[in-house]
């Protein structure tokens, strides 16, 4: 679960900062909302395993190598 401090003042996930110090991107994540810093998008895109535990599950996220492949 998000830390609940987040609710009154959204901060990265990863890194804490605020957004008086940087751009936040907000993200709906098992029915909660979550911030992330551009700085640290690229870990949740290519290495999200790398935010166990910060991010609920994330532990469990894998890299599929036919992710490249996949059809919509």
């Amino acid at each position: 679960m998000p830390d609940p401090e987040a609710k009154s003042a959204p901060r990265c996930l990863y890194c804490r900062r605020d957004s008086a110090q940087v751009p936040l991107l907000p993200l709906r994540y098992r029915e909660e909302e979550v911030w992330i810093c551009p700085q640290h998008l690229p870990i949740l895109i290519h290495n999200p395993a790398q935010l166990a535990g910060i991010l609920p599950g994330a532990e469990h996220f894998a890299l599929d190598e036919d992710a490249g492949d996949h059809h919509d």
